[in-house]
């Protein structure tokens, strides 16, 4: 809704879209438990932010130009699906504008497409909250003065605006599977949104490319596991402990031909890497049976592609399970400054899982109370504490 509208509207009344359609939401919550949820519940919240878009105009200058087209009649159905993801995607490559910064860009997909409020925004970029609201300000600021409109790319634009739109799928599933703050440790409707939105690039024809099915193949491998990833109370379950009959084999089954449609060519993303690894894992009957040397190889090379502190943790928890938890330490050590992980729960939590396996239990309990301050969410707090408690 919010993307039609914006293409009516124009990217300089970005915010008006975004507020008339909140708007018609908060409506309804007010008026569907008394009166019922309509037959056609997006055609109703459509007309509703259309009507309230239209009173703004009335009463607004900037926006008087745009009363013809507010007011022109929507058609019975209310809501026609195919031109409303259109618009969408419109919006997302829109919002990652060349004349924005690569972080601004992701930070207004996010924002404007994904439904994330600012606090997720900022986990997701392990930054302060104040710095990902005023960026988001002055992104939009920015998009005002260059009269861009609402519409896909050109052909020699396209990579560039892809790059970042990946991006802001990305955190937006990460998000998701591992959420920073609330009451779930999983947050399974992100991951949801996160899947159509790299279904919908894979489905047009402007953005059928090798980097576009290496991330589709990436999500679905990752979000096969949803079902066994948290327990009855939400609290989050180990990959080494989950019950792999639970994966979703329909999910992994079109990771694999993404990833197969992804090998076309010679281009080769952080994407393709990390999609081999959640394959490797995918593959595997057994967390036992898992191609841990294969895994670590992947890492090397996306390490080498992509250098992060985050991939560098993430390569320590494989290299544990390769050379032992004395390597993995060592490895540890060597991201324990990096500002990125300062207040990054997984650090300490890692360590202390490295520490445990060597019997330093008074140390591996120290990095769990240091996790445990750090820790968003309940269920990974609760996690954190049975370890304290020795519960695991």
């Amino acid at each position: 809704m919010v993307a039609a509208l914006a293409r009516t509207l124009g990217s300089e009344h970005l915010d008006v879209a975004e507020e008339v359609v909140q708007e018609a939401l908060l409506r309804a919550l007010q008026v569907w438990p008394h009166e019922g949820v309509p037959a056609n519940p997006e055609g109703w919240l459509y007309r509703v932010a259309r009507n309230l878009a239209v009173d703004r105009g009335r009463r607004s200058t900037t926006l008087s130009a745009k009363l013809d087209l507010l007011s022109a009649e929507i058609p019975e159905a209310g809501w026609l699906v195919e031109p409303a993801l259109d618009d969408e995607l419109a919006l997302v490559f829109l919002c990652c504008h060349p004349a924005l910064s690569e972080d601004s860009q992701v930070a207004l997909v996010l924002k404007t497409a994904g439904g994330f409020s600012v606090e997720e925004i900022a986990a997701g970029f392990l930054a302060r909250p104040s710095a990902v609201a005023q960026r988001l300000v002055r992104a939009k600021d920015v998009l005002r003065g260059t009269g861009a409109q609402v519409e896909l790319p050109a052909d020699d634009d396209l990579p560039g605006r892809l790059d970042a739109v990946l991006r802001a799928v990305y955190l937006l599933f990460n998000e998701g599977y591992s959420a920073h703050a609330g009451d779930s440790a999983v947050r399974a409707e992100l991951c949801r949104e996160a899947l159509r939105l790299a279904e919908l690039l894979r489905a047009s024809p402007v953005t059928q490319r090798p980097d576009v099915d290496a991330l589709l193949a990436l999500l679905c491998f990752q979000a096969s596991r949803l079902p066994a990833r948290a327990d009855d109370d939400g609290a989050l379950i180990l990959l080494a402990e989950q019950n792999r009959a639970l994966w979703d084999r329909g999910l992994i089954a079109r990771g694999f031909r993404a990833l197969e449609r992804a090998a076309v060519g010679e281009t080769l993303t952080r994407y393709h890497l990390e999609a081999g690894i959640a394959a490797a894992h995918a593959a595997a009957p057994t967390f036992a049976a898992t191609d841990w040397r294969g895994i670590l190889d992947l890492y090397d090379q996306l390490l080498e592609l992509h250098p992060s502190p985050v991939v560098a943790l993430n390569r320590a928890v494989v290299l544990a399970e390769v050379e032992g938890p004395t390597a993995a330490l060592d490895a540890l050590e060597d991201v324990a400054d990096a500002p990125q992980l300062t207040r990054y729960y997984l650090l300490p939590a890692t360590r202390a899982a490295v520490l445990d396996r060597l019997g330093r239990r008074a140390e591996a309990a120290a990095e769990y109370r240091q996790a445990l301050e750090l820790a968003g969410t309940e269920q990974e707090r609760r996690w954190i504490q049975r370890r304290i408690d020795g519960d695991v």
